[in-house]
């Protein structure tokens, strides 16, 4: 079955679970928070499979909750770093 998106409801508690929600962000949001940066990091650190983290980050950057920049361009790799808008969420 579907999750049922709260994108939609006038409730910013609502509208903020939409985006946070998802399982493995609360912990991505966490390194984040802790400093870990990098792709590679947070994926070592919470043992996430490859495509799983970049589909949430993929996620947070598009809700304006991240910012991806490219440290590295051969190979290609990125660094996400927490917006105004994803520091707001620290308790």
């Amino acid at each position: 079955m579907p999750k049922q998106s709260f994108g939609d409801i006038a409730c910013s508690i609502a509208r903020a679970v939409d985006v946070v929600g998802q399982r493995w962000t609360p912990l991505i949001l966490r390194d984040l928070f802790a400093g870990l940066t990098r792709f590679e990091d947070i994926r070592r650190d919470l043992g996430i499979a490859s495509n799983i983290l970049a589909a949430r980050l993929d996620d947070l950057e598009v809700h304006g909750v991240v910012e991806r920049r490219q440290y590295q361009s051969a190979p290609p790799r990125y660094e996400y770093l927490l917006t105004d808008k994803g520091r707001d969420l620290y308790p």
